[in-house]
């Protein structure tokens, strides 16, 4: 009872699932994935051994569609699976069962397979696939969230909205570069899930991703000064105590004299500051 995209970036460099349901908390049961090796959905009678098992088939060097094979080779309720899986090197493999819920169905194509069943109709996947290849130059993780987004416009899950979930892998990309979540996030219950999973992607890219060169501004003595003031005038001792309560670490140079600030942040502190000054 779901549709999702199971891909690899272009650059060969990530993997990642984005799923939506109306089902509470699709994003404990459906996605999977590890840098280096893929990514699969396991839906409809979803059967959740699928996501170890895969992996593990794609870890000896098997393809998408040979570790789909031996899914379904061991598995007497295959015909009420879906599966779609994204090996190491883009090869696809998508596989929807005779007893699947209708509209079911998927399709596949370079870096990506795209799946779903009790849609609103074969147009869910068409959108789907239509937006992934489309929207090339967007982000990774953005561009995995836009085709979901375009299969629930064109109906999703024809019984209706509940929960969506986005998980992308790459290589030293988790929190301090210690594992390889890049994107761990779950929307379990909610009247418009996709918006709030946009929202909190948002969030994650604010707090979770580290500054691009662009979008550093230099703390010279001036700035650093007004930091300090401005940090002061919302309760903290210091600027630094300030970036640790709101958890902008990743946005802002180490240090008590920070060598530079995100933009962003630069503009979160200057406009809370004054909304206080406002209120007061």
């Amino acid at each position: 009872m779901t549709f999702s995209i199971v891909a690899r970036s272009d650059d060969g460099q990530s993997w990642g699932v984005a799923v939506a349901s109306k089902f509470l908390a699709v994003g404990s049961v459906v996605p999977a994935a590890v840098a280096g090796l893929g990514a699969l959905a396991t839906q409809a009678d979803a059967n959740v051994a699928y996501k170890g098992q895969a992996l593990a088939h794609l870890d000896e060097g098997a393809t998408a569609q040979v570790a789909l094979d031996r899914l379904l080779a061991e598995d007497e309720g295959r015909e009420d699976r879906q599966v779609g899986i994204v090996g190491l090197d883009g090869d696809a493999a998508t596989y929807t069962g005779r007893h699947c819920h209708e509209w079911a169905g998927g399709r596949t194509g370079p870096g990506f397979a795209v799946q779903g069943n009790i849609l609103a109709g074969p147009g869910v996947v068409e959108a789907m696939t239509r937006a992934w290849q489309e929207d090339t130059s967007a982000p990774f993780a953005r561009r995995l969230l836009a085709a979901l987004a375009a299969g629930d416009d064109a109906g999703g899950d024809r019984r209706g909205r509940q929960s969506a979930a986005l998980l992308v892998v790459r290589d030293g990309a988790g929190y301090a570069g210690r594992d390889d979540l890049a994107v761990d996030l779950r929307v379990d219950d909610h009247t418009d899930p996709l918006a709030e999973l946009a929202r909190l992607l948002d969030l994650h890219q604010l707090h979770l991703t580290a500054s691009t060169a662009a979008e550093r501004v230099s703390v010279d003595p001036g700035l650093l000064g007004e930091l300090e003031e401005r940090a002061q005038s919302l309760g903290h001792d210091r600027f630094a105590a300030w970036v640790a309560s709101e958890n902008y670490e990743m946005r802002v140079a180490p240090g008590l004299a920070p060598e530079w600030i995100d933009v962003q942040v630069l503009e979160i502190l200057r406009n809370a500051t004054t909304t206080q000054g406002v209120q007061g």
